[in-house]
């Protein structure tokens, strides 16, 4: 999904033919043996011939394209102070089905893109709640690409993702693009040195306003497999010991851009904005739950401020792994045709599944509204918040 550090190697931008030649001089050049570059071109070239449902979201990288630093903006919660009962959101006939009892839910009989105001800011306030929602028989993917932005655009300022792919014209739209037969693609490799495709992040936390309620459809993904898992960051903090949950209060953290600006570079892959490093807290209050979550993912989290780095290098492993192996809060969401995932990106972590050896693409689309600096509540213990 969202890219990493880690990131597989995408599909080119065109199905025409007569450019297969252009195109393929563009791809990056992969640290491999020759012949595995000479097989991997000819899988591009094939790729470039086969049709594409939704060519329109094709992504492109076009290395002319450059943006100044992001602005500080003023953003609008949409979710504070939403109708918890959703009567626009959830009306009479459609159903909500929790996908476990600490995160996720499953919603069939709505549609998204016909919401009005209070029913977007419901979504924002449900998926807050809820963590990740999969939204089904969703006509997202059929709208025209401006019309699918400014639906998103309700809910924060579009992030323009530094290095990933995008369609023509569209530079906010993120662009999942992955295919490869066995033997042929980055997968291989990218498996070789790893046990599992296991990664969770929050996307583009090195950002200083990261991303909050966000989008991800699909188009093309192989008949089984390639889910992606969703961690509960509210969850994984409560589950801590109350002395180190004090502990943590206070720390910050800093989040880095600059090893995905140098992996990009390293395949001759764009670079849109110059990386940054921003320093957020490790526990970040949800502006409209008022929930306290950890805020520390193992693709953007580096160091831990006044710590050493030992200590740091520590207390950030045993964060990591506690996150990654507490099934107790973590979805698995399966994607289906017409589906679409909204998750708030401020209180939870995800991670793609690399399952699939069938060759077969997945494709999606996301659209990343930017939200708040991330801000902290005090530490209170739990007897003080008994008496409130």
């Amino acid at each position: 999904m969202a890219p990493s550090v880690q990131q597989i190697l995408e599909d080119t931008p065109s199905v025409l033919p007569e450019k297969i030649a252009a195109v393929v001089k563009e791809v990056p050049k992969l640290k491999e043996e020759r012949q595995t570059q000479r097989q991997t071109l000819f899988y591009y070239s094939k790729a470039l011939t086969n049709n594409h449902q939704y060519p329109q979201y094709l992504p492109t990288w076009n290395h002319g394209q450059k943006y100044s630093p992001l602005q500080p903006f003023i953003h609008t919660e949409h979710g504070k102070n939403a109708d918890a009962t959703f009567p626009n959101l959830l009306p009479q006939g459609s159903k909500a089905k929790k996908l476990t009892p600490t995160i996720g839910s499953e919603v069939t009989g709505v549609q998204l893109s016909k919401l009005d105001a209070a029913g977007k800011d419901q979504l924002a306030l449900f998926v807050a709640q809820r963590k990740v929602v999969a939204f089904r028989d969703q006509d997202l993917a059929d709208l025209p690409l401006q019309e699918a932005l400014d639906f998103g655009g309700y809910f924060g300022r579009h992030h323009i993702h530094p290095t990933s792919g995008s369609p023509e014209g569209f530079p906010e739209l993120h662009i999942v693009h992955r295919y490869g037969a066995p033997g042929t693609s980055e997968f291989d490799s990218f498996l070789a040195g790893r046990n599992s495709s296991t990664s969770f992040h929050s996307d583009v936390s090195y950002e200083a306003q990261t991303p909050g309620t966000t989008f991800l459809y699909i188009f093309d993904s192989p008949e089984e497999g390639g889910d992606t898992v969703f961690a509960n960051q509210v969850e994984a903090y409560n589950r801590l010991s109350e002395p180190l949950k004090e502990r943590l209060h206070g720390l910050k953290a800093v989040h880095s851009g600059f090893e995905q600006a140098q992996y990009s570079r390293d395949k001759e892959g764009v670079v849109r904005r110059e990386p940054v490093k921003n320093e957020h807290p490790i526990v970040r209050t949800h502006p409209a739950t008022g929930e306290k979550a950890l805020f520390v993912n193992q693709g953007f989290t580096r160091s831990i401020i006044g710590l050493k780095k030992e200590e740091s290098d520590a207390l950030l492993a045993f964060l990591f792994n506690h996150i990654s192996r507490g099934i107790d809060w973590q979805a698995r969401v399966r994607w289906a045709p017409k589906t679409v995932v909204v998750w708030d990106n401020r209180v939870t972590v995800h991670s793609a599944t690399l399952d699939w050896s069938s060759g077969e693409r997945r494709h999606l689309a996301r659209i990343t509204p930017q939200a708040e600096i991330p801000f902290e509540t005090p530490y209170v213990k739990p007897e003080e918040e008994l008496k409130a």
